[in-house]
């Protein structure tokens, strides 16, 4: 059953997810001392400066490892989704976490409705860009939810 406290822990386990892909991303860090971290000092139940509201910690976790398992099928599926001329390297890194999460969520987590997850990855792009990005996120994970899922 999806109530309200399990949304926001969803809500607070992507937000989450997209942090630490960004601190992987940024200084190397191994995936299991990376989801220790995590779990030891940011998905508790403070909400402060260093705390998250309670997350999901099953579904941070699938989020992270997932990804990193399927790192080239994820990318290679964002990739296809890109403009002529522009590729994953050039991106904004805090937006290429974004659109990873959630290109992850739609290809590997049939279980999550497609719109659910698009309108989630919009409202974290919302947290760290303007509207402009915001519909970027929008039309790049619509566009491979049509395709992943049909």
């Amino acid at each position: 059953m999806n109530t309200p406290a399990r949304s926001l822990a969803r809500s607070t386990a992507r937000l989450a997810a997209v942090q630490a892909l960004y601190q992987q991303q940024m200084e190397g860090t191994a995936l299991t001392k990376l989801l220790d971290e995590f779990h030891q000092h940011r998905l508790g139940k403070e909400i402060d400066e260093t705390h998250l509201a309670e997350a999901e910690v099953e579904f941070f976790d699938d989020l992270v490892a997932g990804f990193d398992a399927r790192r080239a099928e994820v990318d290679e599926a964002i990739s296809g989704k890109l403009a002529d001329g522009w590729t994953i390297a050039r991106m904004d890194k805090t937006m290429l976490q974004i659109l990873r999460c959630g290109a992850y969520e739609l290809i590997a987590r049939a279980d999550v409705p497609a719109a659910a997850a698009i309108s989630e990855y919009v409202d974290v792009a919302k947290a760290f860009f303007d509207d402009r990005e915001a519909k970027f996120v929008n039309g790049i994970l619509d566009a491979l939810a049509k395709d992943v899922r049909s």
